[in-house]
């Protein structure tokens, strides 16, 4: 029972496109394929990406801040209090009426000067402008890095085996969103976290099977969109004071859709990868259709 499922769901008319089978899959010593123990290389690359973060945010982000006119707002320390210290570190950060008559009476203070020390002791968590402008500079020059990266990756370049190149890009991207994750608690508190969480995830997990079903030219083109997609709405904000991300995520499917047509004429696609394609294209919102 186990071996016929087993066989059923490896079929490889499943999986590869026509004329393919699992035996043209097989390793040599010139011609190598994905493995997924080769994710696990993600993760030291992933430290490497935080410690360029943490460099490129004190050397380049901040100084270019203070240059382009990013000043943080001077913040009043509220006074020294080890009460309402530790009822805001273990209770609450916004009291409600009665819990601030307590704390009055308990500080021989008046109700209006607790209120003023929460309202100040919140201020000083916020995080600032420049810790903003910093993570949103890492960001939209690694996605700028990321695009032109695929897009040279993706350009007359040969479809199997496994690039250099390629393997390279799937784990620059991987590394890049592993990062995210690790930074999560120091990074700016974002009202669409648990969203935030839940799409790192999922590009993980994408980004993993894509690789370990070897559609790494797929997985390529889904990336470089997915990428552009990040920061070419700000770039036009920057450059035409509007934004638009349907139209901003046009660009690059004209730039690399040709390429993709080219593979289509060599391995017509299998079962696998329509729905892999019909997957990633609804996370992201829309649809790629083909002649």
């Amino acid at each position: 029972m186990a071996r016929s499922l087993y066989e059923w769901l490896w079929q490889h008319e499943f999986w590869l496109p026509p004329g393919i089978t699992w035996e043209d899959m097989q390793e040599s010593e010139d011609v190598h394929y994905p493995q997924p123990r080769d994710l696990l290389l993600s993760i030291p690359f992933a430290l490497i990406l935080v410690v360029i973060r943490c460099a490129f945010e004190r050397a380049i982000a901040l100084p270019l801040s203070t240059k382009l006119g990013v000043r943080d707002k001077q913040r009043p320390k509220p006074q020294p209090s080890p009460l309402l210290e530790t009822f805001y570190s273990t209770r609450r950060k916004n009291p409600e009426e009665g819990e601030l008559l307590n704390l009055a009476k308990q500080c021989d203070l008046p109700v209006r000067k607790v209120e003023k020390w929460f309202r100040r002791r919140r201020n000083m968590d916020r995080p600032s402008l420049s810790k903003k402008f910093s993570e949103a500079c890492w960001r939209f020059t690694f996605y700028i890095i990321s695009f032109f990266t695929g897009l040279a990756v993706l350009y007359d370049v040969s479809t199997y085996p496994l690039q250099p190149s390629l393997f390279l890009y799937y784990m620059l991207e991987l590394s890049f969103y592993w990062s995210l994750v690790f930074t999560l608690p120091f990074d700016v508190k974002r009202k669409d976290f648990k969203e935030q969480i839940v799409h790192h995830a999922a590009t993980i997990f994408l980004i993993s099977f894509s690789y370990c079903a070897n559609y790494i030219r797929i997985g390529t083109l889904v990336m470089v969109i997915h990428d552009a997609s990040d920061y070419i709405p700000t770039l036009l904000w920057i450059l035409l004071c509007e934004c638009s991300s349907d139209n901003s995520a046009a660009a690059p499917c004209l730039l690399v859709l040709p390429n993709y047509s080219h593979g289509l004429q060599v391995h017509p696609p299998g079962h696998g990868m329509h729905q892999f394609v019909s997957f990633t294209s609804h996370r992201e919102g829309g649809s790629i259709q083909t002649a």
